[in-house]
């Protein structure tokens, strides 16, 4: 059974691979996601205020009275202790990384402006990844703020990243656009070498006996693919960079439900946090028998199969099935 893909440019030796997660931080556990079949290894996000703050640190050090501006550092930036690593300690992770495994590494920055931070992806290339994904987290919350200008946003982050290194790049959206497929497609025209859908936003609750915001992350469940699986399926047949999806792939018939979308990637996150590195292996066998009992030869073959590349009208498409849904609710 043929397995491989290109990814970034990369060759790899099967769609899967492992998504970012602190998993990445402890060399034991790289191993076992390499024994595991990762074809590839992401590394959780360097963010921009790590970056900042390291380059604040000498003029914090130097103006402690600034603490009690109203325009105080540390009332927009985490604390030091906060943070997984800071950007040095990244930086040496790269090269370990490298040194223990033979599979490629992916590493990630995460940022929401287009400034001197960038000159980190320099220091990751450097390092030897292999490639670098593009996490822009942004959440507008000011009214005054149009699409236009989100939009605008990334696209000059992902130009700065594209332009500051040789090695392969990915930008990694959220599904919050108004016209996500449009975007994706001008955001192909920035020379990006592939897109990740989609970024998982933190969502706060409220503790109403504290009066507290809660600020948790839950792992995905599968039923978070569908949001996926819709726009891959909508877009493989407009662009020509590589989609990868990250987000609600836990079994083996998530992950061939993926790859008939139109996925050439498939990140695996938070299967491998609840069951262990050993669960992607699971993943990939199960996606090598279903394979063969339904004669398919290869990835190559069946990716793509299930999008939307042969409706005329993907809009009637899609407004049709949301009809049948709802009129065919009983009660």
């Amino acid at each position: 059974m043929d397995l491989t893909t290109q990814y970034l440019g990369l060759n790899l030796s099967s769609p899967i691979m492992a998504g970012a997660s602190p998993l990445a931080t402890d060399m034991d556990m790289v191993r076992r996601l390499e024994d595991a079949g990762t074809s590839a290894i992401v590394m959780h996000s360097l963010f921009e205020e790590q970056i900042t703050r390291e380059q604040l640190g000498t003029l914090q050090d130097l103006e402690l009275h600034a603490e009690s501006s109203a325009e105080a550092t540390n009332f927009y930036l985490p604390a030091a202790d906060e943070f997984r690593m800071g950007p040095d300690n990244y930086l040496e992770t790269i090269r370990k990384i490298k040194a223990a495994v033979k599979v490629p590494v992916i590493a990630s920055l995460n940022g929401t402006t287009a400034r001197g931070w960038l000159n980190y992806a320099k220091e990751m290339e450097k390092a030897g990844a292999d490639a670098l994904e593009l996490n822009v987290y942004y959440l507008p919350t000011s009214p005054m703020e149009t699409g236009d200008a989100v939009e605008k946003r990334t696209l000059e982050i992902a130009h700065a990243v594209k332009s500051a290194v040789t090695i392969p790049v990915a930008v990694k959206l959220s599904p919050f656009f108004s016209s996500p497929a449009h975007f994706i497609k001008v955001l192909e025209g920035t020379g990006v070498d592939g897109v990740v859908m989609f970024n998982r936003f933190y969502q706060p609750d409220i503790d109403i006996e504290e009066l507290d915001v809660l600020s948790d992350l839950n792992l995905s469940n599968p039923s978070e693919l569908r949001l996926r699986l819709r726009w891959m399926a909508i877009l493989y047949s407009h662009i020509a960079m590589p989609m990868a999806v990250s987000g609600g792939v836990h079994s083996a018939e998530d992950a061939i439900k993926a790859t008939m979308a139109g996925a050439t990637a498939i990140q695996m996150t938070s299967a491998l946090l609840r069951h262990g590195p050993e669960r992607l292996k699971m993943v990939r066998e199960g996606m090598v028998k279903w394979m063969e009992e339904k004669e398919y030869e290869s990835v190559a073959q069946m990716r793509g199969s299930m999008s939307l590349m042969r409706c005329p009208d993907p809009t009637a498409f899609e407004r049709a099935n949301y009809m049948r849904v709802l009129n065919g609710w009983k009660i």
